[in-house]
Formats: structure tokens, C-alpha cells, sequence
């Protein structure tokens, strides 16, 4: 993009915002209710202050990392959002040749407008692939195969949406999908109720139609026997939930309140890592998603045990800007923040960052 391009990720939500139907634009920054929980997965990031030691050779930043064997340039990687095309035509494939770009982690929604397959194929970087466990398990089942067949690395499964926060930006814009936009990865599997609702169902009435809320960790053991991949369970906040998912299998955690818009309420996701990382004591990868907006925000987190973070937002408010390339600028401005606060804090390497690096309120 040219020198005079946005310089943060508040000015790319800024240009989505002018950019993108307003009603797509309150899809995409929504959260369930007052928001309360929506603010603070950002305001709890300014209660995590940075000690920086001095006098640390810091001439060389090193931030490649491994997750389950896979080199990343960066511990910055893509939460699963869905439905990329709201924000501009390119979508998921957008995206995806961005990540690839930036030597970083993809994780595909299942509620994308570009089938898996298709994603994959564009892709030149590690994917994996996002889900939920279905009233009718063959469709989970025949997901997972097609991840596995299109070369995912990884299945990243959903837990906190047994129903669907109430959402209430989208009440207000009586939101539905644009006749453009699909599900693509489900019509496959639902011809009948796709007849029966005469287009393409919204989310809400998509999770409740298809969603099983009725699932326990029975689950987690199942879906770890139906794969051959990494299972990563996504939606913790409680170390005691990390602990049972480390128990029935699970390769790895997200901490995550799904950016907001479940539960109203809930705890902000860098409150809830200490306790998940305490409890997962090192035995699985451990990431976080949910206010990340600059550079300094991931260096907290890493301070406090997480592995790796997930943005969403900012790079939907990339894509809506400026397609591929404002996806890859949106990566290259946190990428560089987390380069210069590691320098200024004095860690020259991501395994150089401690507990002892931040303080928190």
C-alpha cells in the first residue's frame, strides 16, 4: 500500500467503516447485548503494564515460533470470522494469499463464503480449519474429512456457542446475508431446510437449525477419534475447563469469548489466560483471541504464557479497506509493533519474554 496508508488498526476500522454497508460493517464489529464483554477484551489490555529490562542486546528480533511442528514468522496468526465476502468480493481467498504472504496461521471458518477447498488452494501458508459438532454428526464427520483431504493441519473446534448471543446491532438491522453470499462449506448438506427457508439461512437461524446444544465433552473424545489431526478447543476461559479438555484429548486451547458476542458479561480473554495456563502447565499450545489491536497487546500475551493470538477484527477492517493488501498491511503494522516492543522491553527472542516482563492490575 502507499507511504500514506492507515498507520494502525484504528485507522482501518475507520476506512471499513466507510467503506462496507453499514448493517455488514455492525456483523462484523458487533457483540451480544450492552458489549460490555466486546470493551473489555480491550480495555483489560491497558490493565497489563510492561517492565522493560535495559541494557539487552536487542540488534536482531527473533519471532519466528512452531505450533504442532508448523515455523510461523509470527505468533500473530487469523482467528476464524466468518463470511470474509460482507467485506470485500475476494473473501476467504483474500485472506488466505495474505497469510500465506506473511508466513503466518490461517484458521478457516466453518461460516466462510468460500468453500474449504477453494481456500486451500489459494492458500501458501498453514491452515486450519474451524468447526462445530453437528445435530447430525456425518456433517461434522464429512467436514473433517474434507479439512484433511484439502491439507488442514488442524481442527480448531468451537464449544461456546450451544445457542447464539443476542446480537443486538444485527436485531436492530433485521441483518441478513446479501443474495451473494453464501454458507458454502454447509449447502451440501442441508438442501432440504435450504428449501425449506427459499435462500441461504442467516446465522441465527443457521446455528439453531444445525447446531447440537445438547454436547458435552463426549464430544471432544469423539471428534479426537474421528481424526488424524491436531484437535485445538476453542472457547475457553476457566482453567478448570482447560484442564478437562487437556483430559479428553485436546492438542491445544484457544482462550477466547468468541470476540464478544456470546455472552454478555463474560470475562475479558487476557483476564481468564493466567488460570488457563496455569492449569494447562505447559502440556498443550495455549492461544488467545479478543482485543488484540496493536503490537504491545500480543506482547502481553505472550508475557503471560500464551503460545501465540489470533486477531480478527483487524483484519476484516484490512479486507474491507483494501482486499489482499490491506490484510497483508494490517499484519505488517502489528508485526512491526511487536518487533519494537520486544526490542524496548529487552527481548531479543519470543522465548525471552516472561511473566516478569508485565505486571497486571
Amino acid at each position: 500500500m502507499p507511504d500514506s496508508s492507515p498507520l494502525n488498526v484504528q485507522d482501518f476500522e475507520a476506512l471499513a467503516r466507510e467503506r462496507m454497508d453499514p448493517a455488514a460493517f455492525d456483523y462484523y464489529a458487533g457483540g451480544a447485548d450492552d458489549e460490555r464483554t466486546l470493551a473489555g477484551n480491550r480495555a483489560r489490555f491497558d490493565a497489563v503494564k510492561i517492565r522493560p529490562r535495559v541494557l539487552v542486546d536487542v540488534t536482531h528480533i527473533e519471532m519466528t515460533t512452531a505450533i504442532f511442528g508448523q515455523r510461523l514468522a509470527s505468533p500473530i496468526g487469523l482467528a476464524p470470522t466468518a463470511f470474509h465476502k460482507l467485506g470485500h468480493p475476494d473473501g476467504e481467498i483474500a485472506v488466505a494469499r495474505a497469510a500465506g504472504a506473511a508466513g503466518t496461521l490461517m484458521c478457516c471458518s466453518t461460516v466462510s463464503s468460500t468453500r474449504l477447498e477453494d481456500i486451500a488452494a489459494a492458500a501458501t501458508g498453514p491452515l486450519w480449519f474451524q468447526l462445530y459438532v453437528y445435530r447430525d454428526r456425518e456433517v461434522t464427520r464429512d467436514l473433517v474429512r474434507r479439512a484433511e483431504a484439502a491439507g488442514y493441519s488442524a481442527l480448531a473446534l468451537t464449544v461456546d456457542t450451544p445457542r447464539l448471543g443476542r446480537r443486538e446491532r444485527d436485531v436492530r438491522n433485521r441483518f441478513t446475508l446479501p443474495p451473494d453470499v453464501h454458507i458454502s462449506n454447509l449447502e451440501p448438506y442441508h438442501t432440504a431446510d435450504l428449501a425449506k427457508w427459499g435462500r441461504t439461512p442467516n446465522f441465527r437461524e443457521y446455528v439453531h437449525q444445525l447446531l447440537d446444544a445438547s454436547l458435552t465433552w463426549e464430544a471432544i473424545d469423539w471428534l479426537c477419534s474421528t481424526t488424524r489431526l491436531p484437535v485445538v478447543i476453542k472457547g475457553i476461559l476457566t482453567g478448570a475447563d482447560a484442564e478437562l479438555a487437556v483430559r479428553h484429548g485436546a492438542n491445544g486451547v484457544i482462550v477466547s469469548n468468541h470476540g464478544g458476542r456470546q455472552l454478555d458479561g463474560a470475562i475479558a480473554t487476557i483476564d481468564a489466560l493466567p488460570d488457563v495456563v496455569q492449569h494447562v502447565a505447559g502440556r498443550v499450545p495455549v492461544l488467545l483471541d479478543g482485543g488484540i489491536r496493536r503490537g504491545t497487546d500480543a506482547f502481553k500475551a505472550l508475557a503471560l504464557g500464551a503460545a501465540g493470538v489470533l486477531i480478527g477484527r483487524p483484519y476484516l477492517w484490512g479486507l474491507a479497506a483494501a482486499g489482499e493488501a490491506g490484510v497483508t498491511r494490517v499484519l505488517e503494522l502489528l508485526n512491526a509493533e511487536l518487533e519494537l516492543t520486544m526490542a524496548l522491553a529487552g527481548c531479543p527472542s519470543l522465548s525471552a519474554i516472561t511473566r516478569d516482563h508485565v505486571v497486571k492490575n
